[in-house]
């Protein structure tokens, strides 16, 4: 793509981030509409997020593993994510370019860098999707009153799929407006369930937050806490969904920082607030420690419900899972079209198109329903292959934080000095240490082996699968070299690198 401004023919004026892009290196054609509010982008965020998908998708684990004081790693992995956000915010305000993790870290350190994060971070959007409609499944069979067969739920999470792409090629006013729906939905049922589950179906006083109740009885419990710490873990990525559609906001280097924040605040509220409503519901942890109670959340919300009551939070379970994906196709969309009109992908042409009556890549946005819908009918062939693309998807988040983390550390000790409206000034070392510092002990946390008795494979497949897709990533960019494709400004943030370049 070329880096020389384009203006509209006939001289006709230009916003001032239209110009802003362009000053980037990206012309004036092809635009996204600037439609999103601050609070769409929120939204999106938030769907993206979703506090009901990560608790209900984990809560049972985690409980049988270390007790009721899994719920202090919501606050820990919190404070560690905000940490991130706070780095990207400064990122995205000095580069508002859709796409995300791929142009920040492209400009940050280089072609090389920008081209193996974007693609790390593809892999994992892409399997995300896969898994949470999958997670889907489950709940919309049981909605529906059929029986939850493998069969069901693929067909369940196909729907779920479908649904999701045909909003997306709606437009960004309809992705914006369907994700405030979803934050609405998600955020007003976790309240009102929450306060359900408190006023009439508590079992507990608070007292048992510092109570294991024998979790992680005959190890040392740190280990058990840190096992049950995924759930924080897989809670708090989303709010970089508000920088992938940097082109759609207007004014995107004030508002886009707020977003992400504003993310962590209420995405990380109602994610404790879910989370201790259902951990003071529970009747007897010594049951669902020991396996014997499986299935906690359906048993307590059945028990404080009724069969008509659960039906109804099971829709707003589903409206959150919708909306989850919903804004995981939007983000995975938005990050192939940045690198496939850069030239970088395999398809590139293809997934570079734009619609100029949609205002969104269309082909970009099947790509990232068709390839999550395979890994879906995959499992039906191999259960084991589904598990380990899901083992990866959350790594590959992480691996991709982490690179544009250490991208902009790099960049500021050769002198990058960020010029966006948000900016960390003398904090920024300090804050991208801390940052960096959190992210590798999440991974480290991840990828930690803790079941000896299961195999080397089971004890290793979140590492297995990360060092998979990188690399084939790497087999790529030495056979294709695609890093080499495009004119896009690469390696520019510091003095020293711009010049060089």
């Amino acid at each position: 793509m070329s880096a020389e401004m384009t203006r509209p023919a006939g001289g006709q004026g230009v916003d001032e981030d239209a110009e802003h892009l362009a000053s980037l290196g990206y012309s004036y054609e092809k635009q996204f509409k600037r439609e999103m509010t601050f609070w769409g982008n929120v939204s999106l965020g938030f769907t993206y997020l979703s506090p009901v998908v990560g608790i209900y998708s984990l809560f049972a684990a985690s409980l049988g593993i270390a007790g009721p004081p899994m719920f202090w790693s919501l606050v820990i992995v919190g404070l560690g994510q905000l940490l991130v956000a706070t780095v990207f915010g400064e990122i995205v305000s000095n580069y508002p370019v859709a796409g995300g993790v791929y142009p920040w870290s492209r400009r940050l350190w280089g072609r090389k860098w920008g081209w193996m994060n974007g693609w790390i971070y593809l892999c994992a959007l892409l399997a995300t999707i896969a898994s949470v409609s999958y997670g889907a499944g489950p709940f919309l069979s049981l909605l529906l009153g059929l029986e939850s067969t493998v069969d069901s739920v693929i067909i369940s999470a196909l729907v779920v799929i479908a649904l999701a792409t045909i909003l997306n090629l709606g437009g960004t006013k309809v992705l914006s407006k369907v994700a405030m729906l979803g934050l609405l939905a998600e955020l007003g049922g976790a309240i009102a369930v929450g306060i359900w589950l408190l006023t009439t179906a508590r079992e507990h006083d608070l007292s048992v937050l510092f109570q294991s109740f024998g979790a992680g009885e005959g190890s040392n419990y740190f280990i058990a806490f840190a096992a049950a710490g995924l759930i924080g873990i897989y809670q708090y990525y989303g709010f970089e969904a508000c920088g992938d559609v940097a082109e759609e906001v207007p004014n995107p280097g004030v508002r886009i920082p707020k977003a992400m924040r504003m993310t962590i605040y209420i995405g990380g509220f109602a994610a404790m607030f879910v989370c201790l409503s259902l951990i003071l519901a529970v009747p007897d942890f010594g049951a669902v420690i020991s396996g014997a109670d499986t299935d906690p959340i359906g048993n307590v919300l059945l028990s404080a419900f009724g069969p008509v009551g659960f039906k109804v939070v099971l829709g707003i379970v589903l409206i959150s899972f919708v909306s989850c994906a919903l804004s995981l196709q939007a983000a995975s969309s938005r990050l192939a079209y940045s690198m496939a009109r850069d030239g970088i992908l395999p398809g590139s042409k293809l997934l570079s198109k734009f619609s100029e009556t949609r205002h969104v890549p269309p082909y970009a946005l099947l790509l990232a329903g068709l390839v999550p819908a395979i890994i879906v009918v995959g499992s039906k062939v191999s259960e084991d292959a589904l598990v380990t693309i899901i083992s990866f998807a959350a790594m590959g988040m992480y691996m991709g934080f982490q690179m544009v983390v250490l991208a902009s550390l790099r960049a500021k000790l050769k002198g990058w000095k960020a010029k966006g409206a948000f900016r960390l000034g003398a904090w920024g070392i300090p804050v991208n240490i801390a940052a960096l510092t959190w992210g590798v002990i999440g991974m480290v946390n991840m990828a930690w082996p803790r079941t000896p008795e299961a195999g080397w494979f089971v004890n290793y497949l979140v590492l297995i699968s990360a060092v998979g897709v990188v690399v084939v990533g790497l087999i790529y960019m030495v056979w294709k070299k695609p890093y080499l494709k495009g004119d896009a400004p690469a390696g520019d943030a510091a003095p020293a690198a711009a010049l060089s370049a």
